[in-house]
């Protein structure tokens, strides 16, 4: 479903020029949770950004090339490219609070796909993004609707901005550090939606994280990042079984004991009262 090939970036750091992504090649398939992780700096954002279309302008491609079901995006004009993004690649980000637009409702941010890509009447619309809003799990949608972002707590936020992103079904949705603002309680929650939304679309996941124990939990393969490269890849139960690598090793010795998290887990829920993304 997605094919990356020998992808090479470059960033203009006040005018000194630094390589992010150095020739990285990795693949999915359709309907696969794939994880990357690696320490802040090793270009596991980059390549996102690059899959998904929206480097900054101080980046720059040096070769490669990236596939979606055998489109080839690195040649596609921006016209071209913004007929995909929404529709077959949707992104979502660590903080959704920068993310979604502070001045419209919530409502009409998880329905901006749909005005781009569907031919449809505002009602349609709206009933479409009230589905979307229960899909993710969140209670009295009519009135999460007409909400401003402020309004929610971040875990509603999260799970908005997930709505606006797989309300048009895509192919791949690429997760960049989503669970990463969160407490523990909610972040269990929204990789239980995240794993939800793969069984029941379908859609490959694109999981970006320095979280081994959040990886392990959401993803059937991970690759390892550092310095731009990839180090290591394998099933998650494998690597996390048997690293290969000495960096592979002492990130998966890094992860906190499971027993501290569930923990705290138990005093989120047991404040949450149960309640979504509080």
């Amino acid at each position: 479903m997605l094919k990356v090939e020998n992808l090479s970036i470059w960033f203009d750091d006040r005018g000194s020029m630094e390589q992010a992504v150095k020739g990285i090649s990795f693949s999915m398939e359709k309907g696969e949770i794939l994880g990357i992780v690696g320490e802040s700096g090793s270009g596991k954002t980059m390549t996102a950004l690059a899959i998904a279309g929206i480097l900054k302008k101080n980046a720059v491609l040096e070769s490669g090339r990236i596939e979606i079901e055998e489109k080839e995006l690195l040649s596609m004009t921006g016209q071209q490219m913004r007929k995909l993004q929404g529709k077959e690649i949707s992104m979502i980000f660590q903080e959704p609070m920068t993310a979604l637009n502070p001045t419209m409702q919530i409502g009409r941010q998880v329905e901006e796909a749909l005005l781009l890509h569907e031919k449809m009447t505002r009602k349609e619309r709206k009933e479409k993004a009230l589905e979307a809003l229960k899909d993710v799990e969140l209670e009295n949608v009519e009135t999460v609707y007409k909400k401003y972002p402020h309004e929610l707590s971040g875990g509603m936020r999260q799970r908005a901005m997930i709505a606006a992103a797989v309300i048009c079904r895509p192919k791949l949705l690429i997760a960049d550090e989503p669970t990463t603002a969160l407490d523990v309680y909610t972040q269990e929650e929204i990789l239980k939606l995240l794993k939800k939304l793969n069984r029941k679309y379908g859609m490959g996941i694109l999981f970006i994280s320095h979280n081994l124990r959040v990886v392990k939990e959401l993803c059937s393969r991970v690759l390892v990042m550092k310095d731009g490269e990839i180090l290591e890849e394998g099933t998650a139960e494998g690597l996390f079984a048997r690293p290969k690598t000495r960096y592979t090793k002492e990130l998966v010795e890094a992860i906190p004991p499971r027993q501290t998290n569930s923990a705290y887990y138990g005093l989120f829920k047991e404040k949450a009262g149960g309640v979504h993304g509080e």
